[in-house]
């Protein structure tokens, strides 16, 4: 069982969870992730990045948007409740190396597992330039932690309520357009946001990561939920990524997986209110 240090609520739908799990914060590296459970006999488990962790204190962090049954649930918890399983550190650690300059994109909740990757290649000794949108200003999440790490901070919304009235598109070109381009973008949102970043970048044959966030049962690639088409490859997020060259990712057959459960997720989001079971 792991407690529930803080609760906060970021946005409308999104909320930060502090929790016990002491064996996972010592281990983590940036890029990992986790698999929660929160009904353990029959509920389902899904992947969350380690958003932040400390070994000291023997806590981690989880950043979550309630939009199903299973994340109403986990946002219905209150502080001194516990999650009861917390499967992790999975996948592979994000590579980091001093390169130069690393541009991360951020497409709205994609702000969460990219922070720990900002933070590496920062500490890293790199020059990190954060992109960070969402579709409106309330839709904003951690602002003034991505501002307190990077060299230049770009805000932008779908509708100018915060920052530059721009999809995060915009500012990426620019600066893949600019005499020195970026040494490495990485990109972490929304799947159709993370492929319009990889055709932006393309044609700048700027060397570009994405994260990817599939379905996911067992997290040791043996159930075939999470599997990708990458390089005309078949990959398991769970074991070979989630990090994989975005210009090699086939993002249309990932969507269409996507949407694999979608009649059984709409009745569980149909039967779940947040504070209070189904």
């Amino acid at each position: 069982m792991h407690t529930i240090l803080k609760r906060e609520q970021l946005s409308e739908q999104v909320f930060r969870i502090r929790v016990v799990a002491p064996l996972i914060a010592e281990a983590r590296q940036a890029g990992q992730f986790v698999l929660v459970q929160v009904d353990t006999e029959f509920g389902e488990r899904i992947p969350l990045t380690i958003a932040d962790a400390d070994a000291e204190q023997g806590w981690i962090t989880l950043i979550f948007q309630a939009v199903g049954g299973t994340t109403m649930r986990l946002a219905a918890l209150q502080e001194g409740d516990a999650v009861p399983a917390i499967l992790g550190p999975l996948g592979t650690p994000t590579h980091v190396e001093q390169l130069g300059h690393v541009v991360c994109v951020c497409g709205g909740i994609g702000a969460a597992p990219m922070y720990p990757i900002a933070q590496a290649m920062k500490a890293a000794g790199n020059r990190v330039t954060i992109i960070l949108g969402a579709r409106n200003h309330d839709l904003i999440i951690l602002q003034e932690e991505m501002r307190s790490l990077a060299d230049d901070l770009i805000l932008v919304t779908d509708d100018g309520s915060a920052g530059r009235k721009a999809l995060v598109t915009e500012p990426l070109k620019e600066l893949c357009q600019a005499p020195s381009p970026p040494d490495l973008v990485v990109a972490i949102g929304p799947p159709i946001m993370m492929k319009f970043a990889v055709e932006t970048t393309r044609p700048f044959a700027v060397r570009t990561v994405v994260s990817l966030n599939t379905i996911m049962v067992d997290g040791t690639g043996m159930c075939g939920g999470c599997r990708v088409t990458v390089g005309g490859q078949t990959r398991f997020v769970c074991m070979d990524g989630p990090e994989f060259d975005g210009h090699q990712v086939d993002f249309e057959n990932m969507m269409k997986r996507l949407q694999s459960y979608k009649t059984q997720e709409d009745a569980a989001r149909h039967t779940c209110k947040i504070g209070r079971n189904p």
